[in-house]
């Protein structure tokens, strides 16, 4: 039985059919006063909005004075994270919490600060008392993340010192988020499998002496086991989640809302709420679910024109969720490439020669080929398109027999790094609330006593 709460009546939908008609603007009134949609311009490129020393991104460079695209670049505090990525493949290491103490404080810590680093999150990865029993097993969520965001909201009442937005302590509020982000999605996929699906619950505490990512596994699997490919990918994965540049939405939301003032909790709270929309961080879902469609579809996946025929499909709406999308192709600033995207082929490359899917691995090859070709024979392009980072993560995850529940819940585990650096940032270095302009484009009307509002005033709504 459907809960009453939760129905949309015939009375909602006349109302929500007014409430269009009196909310939608005329497309044309945008080019009229130059307002630059969704913060961007005609080419896609975003509105300066701000300047950040965490991480910077590069897809042009300027050649003969004209500005052109380029191989895309990911730098971390001005490192190069392709280099940082082949740095821990040569020392064998795990590199997560390097990576977030390089965010946060903006140098590459030596090993004694790693080592101390380090046990400082193990330290901090530990909930509250009955937090488990009280918080998370009570009305789990069907959605990870909100389930993760009602939990972040919920540390609130368990912080002595939660409206204190002095810098040491938001600083180590950043710290318990970042170290118990993993505890906090896991655990609510946990509950929500036991209650929801009837299925056993086990909670595994986690290990101090195991990295973000093994202990991911650890918490994660019945018995607890993984293989040190499976945790060094995973790793890498969040290492390249962890961090984006100011501009993408997520991060934005940390700097928007950090900007009233208030805490530590809403504000990591608001961005989650921002990286669950399927534009942003559920883009993976897509993805997966987009190849899933295609592996029931095409009889050869070795075939270029039978996959071709269906990327085609896609463009025209008439496959998958008849979007007119090819998801994972394609990025707000990136043209020619993805450095993320490059570095996850190669390691999910070797991760489905270890799982004994390469198969599925090379179809993803061929849709990386024929995509660009595709799009670009259908519609009009500003600039080039290549796969993104989501065109790979959704496959590493899958191989890795990962929940599609928490395949968004990851990148925000990943991402908590990056949000806390710009928290941090925006508190040290503005004291203005972030507002922008938007302007009025409505018609005046007189005000009618009620009395007088007649049939005929409906009817203008």
């Amino acid at each position: 039985m459907s809960n009453p709460y939760s129905r949309v009546t015939p009375e909602l939908e006349k109302l929500a059919t007014m409430c269009r008609k009196s909310s939608t603007i005329d497309t044309s009134l945008f080019e009229k006063y130059n307002v630059k949609r969704g913060l961007r311009n005609l080419e896609g490129k975003g509105v300066l909005a701000g300047l950040t020393e965490i991480s910077d991104i590069y897809a042009t460079k300027v050649v003969d004075g004209k500005e052109g695209p380029c191989e895309g670049k990911l730098y971390y505090r001005g490192i190069d994270v392709e280099k940082i990525v082949e740095g821990l493949i040569e020392e064998d290491r795990f590199g997560y919490e390097e990576v977030t103490y390089l965010l946060l404080f903006g140098k590459l810590p030596n090993a004694e600060e790693l080592a101390s680093f380090t046990e400082m999150l193990a330290n901090y990865r530990t909930l509250p008392t009955s937090f488990v029993r009280d918080i998370i097993m009570k009305a789990p969520s069907k959605d990870m993340m909100n389930a993760l965001a009602r939990s972040v909201l919920t540390m609130y009442y368990y912080d002595d010192r939660a409206s204190d937005i002095s810098l040491p302590n938001v600083l180590r509020q950043c710290l318990q988020l970042i170290a118990l982000f993993p505890l906090l999605a896991v655990y609510g996929y946990q509950a929500f499998c036991h209650y929801h699906d009837n299925q056993s619950l086990f909670i595994h505490s986690p290990q101090p002496y195991l990295s973000a990512a093994e202990n991911i596994l650890y918490i994660l699997r019945p018995d607890s086991k993984y293989t040190p490919l499976e945790a060094k990918i995973l790793d890498m994965a969040l290492i390249l989640h962890a961090e984006h540049g100011g501009g993408n939405n997520s991060t934005f939301t940390t700097h928007v809302v950090t900007s009233t003032g208030t805490d530590t909790y809403s504000a990591i709270a608001a961005a989650l709420g921002s990286l669950k929309g399927p534009r942003h961080g559920g883009a993976n879902i897509k993805v997966v679910e987009m190849f899933e469609d295609l592996k029931t579809s095409v009889k050869d996946w070795t075939d270029e024109d039978e996959v071709e025929d269906y990327l085609v499909k896609l463009l025209n709406k008439k496959a998958f969720d008849q979007a007119g999308l090819i998801y994972g192709i394609g990025h707000a600033v990136y043209s020619i490439s993805d450095p993320r995207a490059g570095v996850l082929k190669h390691f999910v490359e070797s991760l489905s020669q270890e799982k004994g899917r390469t198969e599925e691995f090379e179809l993803h090859a061929l849709v990386e080929r024929l995509a660009p070709r595709v799009i670009t024979g259908k519609r009009r392009m500003y600039k080039g398109v290549s796969a993104n980072v989501d065109f790979y993560s959704g496959l590493v995850y899958n191989l890795l027999d990962l929940p599609l529940e928490l395949y968004t819940p990851l990148f925000a585990i990943a991402r908590i790094a990056g949000w806390s650096a710009h928290r941090l940032e925006e508190m040290i270095n503005v004291n203005k609330i972030i507002r922008p302009a938007y302007k009025a484009v409505c018609e005046k009307h007189e005000y009618l006593p009620l009395k007088k509002r007649g049939k005929e005033t409906a009817k203008q709504l």
